[in-house]
């Protein structure tokens, strides 16, 4: 692990390689229109005939600098987040948290990369008019909730969310802290990876 990592690189870091160990073999539906680098081999089919994709998260060479958003937004992005989502490309990565389930939003690509940036604007419009501090959001919560986790971007602390409300209460005192306490969780609980039913005996060839 490269020493001159930040404390949320280091600690994310370290999430992905438990992860890693615990479920070693990633699966994403596939979508030909939406290749990664994080794409292992060719595509093949699931035992139900669903074209599936192996994958594992990709150091990225390029750090997102998220310049687009802070010109529109005429505001700094907090270290933590460029740290956070500059760290790889990755599909969602699920884990037990303290208080719940978390799915961390991770990019896939670099259109991914673009479409965060569009919705951190749309975003940052809702919390303006909630008169609230603005935020950058970085996780779902349990698949049926609207709640999200997001850092508070003039604190650092982590915040649970509510669309287009004040957030509800601190849940870390940073990004940092809240992934050193991530316990890797299935990916199958993810919603886009919850149709292939989980991990399978082998897949077709």
């Amino acid at each position: 692990m490269p020493s001159d990592l930040s404390d949320v690189g280091r600690a994310l870091n370290g999430f992905v390689a438990r992860y890693l160990e615990a479920f070693p073999d990633l699966y994403e539906i596939h979508d030909p229109t939406w290749r990664s680098p994080c794409e292992v081999g060719e595509p093949h089919a699931w035992p139900d005939g669903t074209q599936v994709v192996r994958w594992r998260p990709v150091e990225r060479r390029y750090a997102e600098d998220f310049a687009g958003i802070e010109n529109a937004l005429e505001t700094t992005i907090h270290a933590d987040i460029k740290a956070y989502y500059g760290a790889f490309w990755s599909g969602g990565l699920e884990a037990v948290a303290s208080e719940g389930h978390v799915s961390l939003i991770l990019l896939w690509n670099q259109a991914d990369a673009e479409r965060l940036t569009e919705n951190l604007i749309g975003h940052a419009l809702a919390k303006q008019r909630a008169r609230a501090p603005f935020s950058v959001f970085f996780a779902c919560t349990e698949a049926n909730s609207e709640l999200f986790l997001s850092v508070q971007n003039d604190t650092g602390q982590v915040m649970l969310e509510r669309p287009g409300y004040k957030p509800l209460r601190t849940v870390a005192p940073s990004l940092g802290a809240f992934l050193n306490d991530l316990q890797p969780a299935s990916p199958f609980l993810h919603p886009e990876r919850a149709a292939l039913g989980g991990e399978p005996s082998g897949p077709a060839a």
